[in-house]
């Protein structure tokens, strides 16, 4: 009980800010419209999007930013690690879990980042199909979809870094390209 007392704790931005990223992530729109598979891997990679939006979107922006950043970035792995455990998967297996889960990350904002920065929707579309839709092709949905994450990179780039460091975030509507001819 007293080592509990020394362990930092997530501050209430930090924590709030992950749960905007999860909770933009499971928007409905996704799984019916962007035909993003409805699975624990579907699932993930959509948060891993938009949590590769959000960092890209923090970095160069000073220390404080950095330390906020990591901090979010700790508590979603920290996250994965108690959902994996809630799963049922063996204490043995958590770990080795965990770090295929950040080598997923690192990989796929390895492949994200380059076209959002470019602002190429034809080769995120293509990263979007090697880590998405990887059961079925799906080149609409995906070329959607990363319309999407390309404003979404847009709209928080025109964001003061300290409403993204309270958890204000101003995602676009996904449901705005659902739709949207490609």
């Amino acid at each position: 009980m007293l080592f509990g007392l020394f362990r930092s704790r997530p501050r209430e931005e930090e924590h709030e800010t992950y749960c905007e990223i999860v909770a933009q992530a499971r928007q409905p729109a996704f799984y019916t419209d962007f035909l993003v598979p409805d699975t624990i891997d579907g699932r993930f990679d959509l948060i891993v999007a938009h949590a590769v939006i959000y960092f890209r979107r923090m970095r160069g922006e000073g220390k404080a930013a950095s330390t906020f950043a990591q901090n979010v970035f700790d508590l979603f792995f920290s996250d994965m690690d108690a959902s994996l455990r809630e799963m049922g998967v063996s204490d043995t297996r958590v770990p080795k879990k965990v770090k295929q889960m950040g080598e997923a990350f690192y990989g796929r904002a390895d492949a994200y980042i380059p076209p959002i920065d470019a602002g190429d929707s034809d080769a995120l579309a293509e990263a979007l199909d090697r880590n998405i839709y990887t059961e079925a092709p799906e080149q609409i949905a995906q070329k959607r979809l990363a319309l999407y994450l390309l404003e979404a990179g847009r709209l928080l780039a025109e964001q003061p870094v300290d409403d993204l460091m309270k958890g204000r975030i101003a995602w676009p509507d996904p449901e705005r390209f659902a739709k949207q001819p490609v």
